[in-house]
C-alpha cells in the first residue's frame, strides 16, 4: 500500500512537467476563437500552479509556447503573446505574496523587447524565492535547446576553457536551459495526443509519461492526483533489473 502524505493525497514527485496541450481544440468546440482556449488554458495554469505549491511539488515545468508555434496565424501567436505579458506583469506583482520562482527555457531572444524584459526581470526578481519554481518554456525546443548548449560547448572549446575529452553528461547538462534544476520524475500530457512533441529530449530520458485524455483548460487538481497516481504505480528502475 502506498504511503499517504500529512495531507491524505500521495506525494508528488519533485519535479512536475506538463505539456499544456489542447487549447485551440477547447475553443474550437465551443465555437469559440483559438484566444479564448489560450485564455482558459492561462486560468487552468494559474490554478494547477497553485495546486502544485499546495501539496509540495518543489519544480513546475510548463510548455507554454514552442517554437514550432510560430507556424501559426499572427492573430493567434498575438494573443498568446498579450496573455504572457499580462501574466508576467501580474506575477511581478504579487511576486512578494505568491514567493515563487520563475526560470525561462528556451531562445528568448525572438520575443518582443518588452516582454523579453519582462521575463528577465520576473527571473532576476523572483530569484530569493526557494519554497517552489516554475519553468516556462518559451520559444522552447528541445532540439534547438540541444543545438544551443553544443554551440555554447564548443565555443568554450575553441576559447580555451574547455577541452573536447573532457565532456560528460552532466558537464554538457550544464550548458543546457535547465542546467541546475533536477530532471522531471513526471511529465504530464493533456489532450489525448500521444507524442512528445519536442519537450525536453535530454531532460526527460528517464521520467514517466502519463498521456490523459482531457483539454488542458478543463485539466483539474482531480487530474494531477490521478496523474501521480499513475506514476506511484510505476516501477522506476533506470535500466536495471
Amino acid at each position: 500500500m502506498m504511503a499517504l502524505s500529512e495531507n491524505g493525497k500521495l506525494p508528488p514527485p519533485q519535479h512536475v512537467a506538463i505539456i499544456m496541450d489542447g487549447n485551440g481544440r477547447w475553443a474550437k468546440n465551443r465555437g469559440l476563437p483559438r484566444t479564448a482556449g489560450h485564455k482558459a488554458g492561462g486560468e487552468t495554469f494559474r490554478r494547477i500552479a497553485n495546486y502544485c505549491r499546495t501539496i509540495g511539488v518543489k519544480y513546475l515545468t510548463v510548455y507554454a509556447f514552442s517554437t514550432e508555434n510560430w507556424k501559426r496565424s499572427q492573430e493567434e501567436v498575438s494573443g498568446i503573446m498579450t496573455l504572457l505579458e499580462r501574466y508576467l506583469t501580474e506575477a511581478l506583482r504579487d511576486m512578494e505574496k505568491n514567493r515563487v520562482c520563475f526560470h525561462f527555457f528556451g531562445d528568448l531572444s525572438r520575443l518582443s523587447p518588452k516582454l523579453r524584459k519582462l521575463c528577465e526581470d520576473t527571473q532576476s526578481r523572483s530569484s530569493e524565492f526557494h519554497e517552489v519554481q516554475v519553468n516556462f518554456c518559451l520559444n522552447y525546443g528541445g532540439r534547438d535547446e540541444l543545438v544551443r548548449a553544443a554551440r555554447a560547448f564548443a565555443a568554450d572549446v575553441a576559447a580555451g576553457k574547455r577541452s573536447p575529452d573532457s565532456l560528460s553528461e552532466d558537464e554538457f547538462a550544464n550548458y543546457l536551459d535547465s542546467a541546475g534544476v533536477p530532471d522531471p520524475e513526471l511529465v504530464i500530457r493533456p489532450s489525448g495526443e500521444m507524442r512528445t512533441s519536442n519537450f525536453l529530449p535530454w531532460q526527460t530520458a528517464y521520467s514517466e509519461f502519463v498521456f490523459m485524455n482531457v483539454l488542458w483548460p478543463d485539466f483539474r487538481p482531480e487530474d494531477l492526483d490521478a496523474a501521480i497516481e499513475e506514476y506511484h504505480r510505476r516501477n522506476r528502475r533506470f535500466g536495471g533489473a
